[in-house]
């Protein structure tokens, strides 16, 4: 099925796409209409344009394929699926999200991986190309986030309070030098091979989708950011 947005309000396209019997849709000139794929399973969906807020809000198993950009809070509370955004993506990607994967070719806005926690089986993970805005993984609480900073070598590829009230899962940084201003809930370790092996998966994943030579970006450092156990972020509300 091939629809064209325009300028089509998102709700009656989102109802198109959910009553449509096709396994494959494809969007085209999509302008902004907000909650594409919301809650789906089951659909593969591409678009060509650039979404509104909330794509693949609460997804749940689907996959979206994004040729450009898209806007905030893309995956809030996600389940299960794959979203994958051939550009940049804005505030708040991965809001929450309990399951599936999110690969940004390029940058992330404010506040990636917010709330993203781990759900029974499920562990969520978030691959961003480029950098990511201040407070990546403001209290993650699980699954993974992969920050590459290609294009911005020799630099930390994340903004302000990186980890703030993280209590969960893992960031992996590549860069020379960890960000100077980590909280002291989060302890920051260089990657050797063995534990940089739980992340090489997605790595190469990005590397796949976007035809990225992942052998240049092996030859780099990693950081890996975790909760510290010792001053735990429980410490700024409970006497221990």
């Amino acid at each position: 099925m091939i629809i064209t947005a325009g300028t089509m309000h998102f709700k009656a396209l989102n109802e198109m796409i959910r009553e449509s019997r096709d396994r494959e849709i494809i969007i085209d000139k999509c302008y902004g209409q907000r909650y594409i794929g919301s809650g789906l399973s089951g659909k593969n969906i591409t678009i060509n344009g650039t979404p509104g807020n909330a794509l693949g809000a609460y997804l749940d198993g689907a996959t979206i394929n994004v040729n450009g950009n898209a806007q905030d809070a893309i995956g809030d509370t996600m389940n299960e699926g794959e979203i994958v955004i051939n550009g940049s993506s804005g505030d708040a990607t991965g809001y929450a999200m309990r399951g599936g994967s999110i690969f940004v070719r390029s940058n992330a806005g404010y506040r990636a991986g917010i709330h993203m926690k781990s759900y029974k089986d499920k562990s969520p993970v978030i691959v961003i190309g480029g950098c990511a805005g201040s407070f990546l993984g403001e209290y993650q609480a699980g699954g993974k986030i992969i920050v590459l900073g290609i294009g911005n070598e020799g630099a930390p590829p994340v903004g302000y309070f990186c980890g703030t009230g993280m209590h969960g899962g893992k960031i992996l940084l590549r860069c020379s030098e960890p960000p100077a201003d980590l909280p002291a809930q989060v302890c920051v370790t260089e990657a050797t091979d063995s534990s940089l092996n739980e992340f090489v998966p997605y790595i190469d994943a990005y590397c796949d989708k976007f035809g990225v030579n992942s052998v240049g970006l092996y030859d780099s450092k990693f950081f890996i950011l975790e909760p510290n156990t010792s001053n735990p972020y429980k410490r700024l509300y409970t006497e221990n």
